[in-house]
This record gives C-alpha cells, sequence and structure tokens, in this order.
C-alpha cells in the first residue's frame, strides 16, 4: 500500500494485541546438546523478582522440572538476579556472571526494572546483553516478563506494554523465544483460579501461588520445545548474528581496572561481601577524598554499593564544570547493599576523556553516613 509504513515497534504491538504468553521461535539447540551430554548449566538474570536469595521465586521450581525431567543430567545452576537492577548493570554482568561459567540456557528478565529507564538507552543496554550472550558458540537464551502496577492498563485492555513490546522487537530479531509469565497469571487471576492478593501480596513481588504461575507458564513452553523436541531454525552464532537494530548498543561494554584509578584521600580496595556480585569496592567515608582515572569510550557508568548511609559525589570530565549528584533514597533502602548504578556520560563515538570525582556529604533527607564505596567503572568502546 503506497506510502503505508510500519516501524518494528509498531508491528510489534500489533503482533502481540493477541496477547499470547508463549512466543516460540529459534529453537533450544545448546540446550538439547547439553542434555544428552549429561551436564547442563542453566543461567538466571532478572532482578527481585527472579533473585534466588528468597528461596521461593519461579526459578526454584523451573529447576525442579528439570530435576523430575532429566534425572541422570547433572544440573549447574547459576542465578545472577539481583533486586533493584536492571540492564544498565546486567551489561557489564552477563560475561563474568554467566558466559564465563558456561551458561547453556539463559532466562533474562528484565522488562520491570528497566521500565522506568528512557526508552532508547534500555533498548542498548538490552541489545548488548543479548549480543554478548549469543557471541561465539552463543547460549540460548529466553526473555520472561513480570509484572509491575505501570503494566495493568495495558495489560486489561490487551495491549503489550511498551516495555514488553520493545523486548519482543529485538525477540523478533534475534529468533529468541520468550514467556509473558504475568499474562498467564493475569489469565488466571481472570477465570478465577487464583485470587488477586495471592498473585502480588505486595503489589509486585508473587510469593508461593504467584512464583509457581509464573514457573508454570515457562514450564510449559520448556514443555513444547525439549519434550516435543520442536524443529525450528536457530540463527548461527558468532559473526553470522543478526546486524544490530542500534549501532550503538552497549555490547562493547568493558570494565576500567582498579589499577587504573589515581586516588586522593584514605581509600582502601577491599574485598567485598556487603553487596552481591560486588568482588571488591574502593572504599572511603571521607568528605574531600578524590579520585581519578584517563579512558577512551563513549558511555560511562558506575556501580556503588548503595543505601541510606552512603555518601554523594561531585565529577567533572574533561576539566569541565562540576557536576553534584543527589541520589534518591527510597524507604526500602537499607543502610546500603544496594549494586545501584548512574551513567554519567552516553556519547554517539568513542572519544579520550579525564573522569575527576569528589566525595560530598549527601546533605538530604535520608542520607544517614559518607560511605562512598565504589564497585565498578565501567565504560563502552
Amino acid at each position: 500500500m503506497p506510502g503505508f509504513h510500519l516501524t518494528a515497534r509498531r508491528i510489534t504491538f500489533i503482533l502481540m494485541r493477541n496477547m499470547q504468553v508463549h512466543q516460540h521461535r529459534a529453537g533450544l539447540v545448546r540446550t538439547l546438546e547439553a542434555i544428552k551430554s549429561k551436564r547442563l548449566t542453566i543461567g538466571f538474570i532478572g532482578g527481585s523478582i527472579t533473585d534466588p536469595r528468597p528461596g521461593n521465586n519461579w526459578p526454584e521450581p523451573i529447576v525442579a522440572w528439570f530435576e523430575e525431567h532429566y534425572p541422570d543430567v547433572r544440573l549447574t545452576i547459576e542465578n545472577a538476579a539481583l533486586g533493584a537492577t536492571g540492564s544498565e548493570l546486567a551489561v557489564w554482568r552477563v560475561k563474568p556472571d554467566l558466559i564465563d561459567r558456561g551458561c547453556d540456557l539463559v532466562f533474562m528478565e528484565f522488562a520491570v526494572n528497566d521500565n522506568g529507564c528512557p526508552t532508547e538507552q534500555r533498548n542498548r543496554t538490552r541489545e548488548g546483553c543479548i549480543r554478548q550472550l549469543l557471541a561465539g558458540r552463543g547460549c540460548d537464551l529466553i526473555f520472561t516478563y513480570t509484572f509491575v502496577q505501570d503494566f495493568y492498563l495495558d495489560m486489561i485492555s490487551d495491549r503489550a506494554p511498551a516495555s514488553i513490546a520493545e523486548f519482543e522487537t529485538l525477540a523478533e530479531h534475534y529468533g529468541i523465544g520468550s514467556v509473558w509469565m504475568s499474562l498467564h497469571a493475569l489469565n488466571e487471576v481472570r477465570s478465577g483460579k487464583m485470587r488477586w492478593e495471592d498473585w502480588l501480596p505486595d503489589g509486585l513481588h508473587p510469593q508461593n501461588r504467584g512464583s509457581l504461575s509464573y514457573a508454570q507458564a515457562v514450564q510449559e513452553y520448556l514443555g513444547v520445545e525439549l519434550l516435543e523436541s520442536r524443529n525450528a531454525l536457530q540463527f548461527k552464532a558468532g559473526n553470522e548474528r543478526p546486524r544490530p537494530l542500534d549501532a550503538r548498543n552497549w555490547e562493547a561494554a568493558a570494565r576500567v581496572p582498579w589499577t587504573a584509578i589515581r586516588t586522593t584521600g584514605p581509600w582502601a580496595l577491599r574485598r567485598w561481601q556487603g553487596c552481591p556480585f560486588m568482588d571488591y569496592v574502593l572504599d572511603t567515608a571521607a568528605v574531600g577524598a578524590t579520585l581519578g582515572f584517563n579512558f577512551r569510550g563513549r558511555v560511562l557508568t558506575l556501580g556503588f554499593d548503595f543505601g541510606k548511609t552512603s555518601s554523594e559525589f561531585r565529577y567533572r570530565l574533561d576539566g569541565g564544570d562540576w557536576k553534584t549528584v543527589q541520589r534518591d533514597r527510597p524507604d526500602w533502602v537499607g543502610p546500603s547493599g544496594w549494586f545501584r548504578v548512574i551513567t554519567l556520560l552516553e556519547e554517539a563515538a568513542s572519544t579520550d576523556h579525564t573522569f575527576e570525582m569528589e566525595v560530598t556529604h549527601g546533605n538530604a533527607a535520608g542520607c544517614t553516613g559518607t560511605n562512598c564505596r565504589l564497585g565498578l567503572v565501567g565504560i563502552v568502546t
């Protein structure tokens, strides 16, 4: 039809108006190979809904499903999910916490925690995670979608929330299957099989019954993919991956080594166990302590062990004006323990930069300390 054009995102909205829980695309070829070899490594990454620490989130019934159906397979579970984090942090974590640990199958759950991020940024960080996971031999990858109240009006009106629709655009491009777990749960509520309060006691985090509903949606998907040995095409890994949807995605994520960071004042590099998935932090409580480093890149992200006792800081790039950071401290935040990231630079191309930072007191409601615990200096080249 002349003059009629649809963007990829609009096409995805139309496709998902059918409100399908399962989207079968590429087959789980590597998973099937691992099962035949009697050794399978399963990875999870996402937020608090997937975090293993409560012990009753939806990954637990998934592990039980594999144990039931493949009792002779040695399972290794790498659950790297971490509460209150999204793909902006995961882009630096998928390699050490999933790829380097040999994951054959990875479940990614970020539709909720990415919901508050700007569209362009979350699509670039998501695609950066995807391209890393599919590189080389490549993992099998499944997207899973949970629920936040912002999704309610769209879902109750048989529409896909933007955060999910954008994931589906990436899924279509890369041939990645998906499970809309929260749609499965909503359908159970609609049909009277489950009460809303049994699904989401606090409005966000499913507990026993809600987690089981999420898991059952995934189990149904796995039954089709693995037990029925569904024949499906799979994108080849490595250099034959599809071209990126956004050339500015964050696939080329790297960390600035601690040895490259200059400090003045009483800093200490400490092995850290106070925040999950932080190996070390560069630590001080001295207001006025400074650090700096040089880097070549187009993105700069810092990650902190953050909480109510955390300091604030001011910074400048390339000798420019100082900028003061003032982060919020939600009521649910403890004294520390939140692996919180902040992106300070995103440009179109890699250039040489100098970064300087000075520790300041938060001087605001909810700030009760001056602890500066820097756990990540991430750049994208």
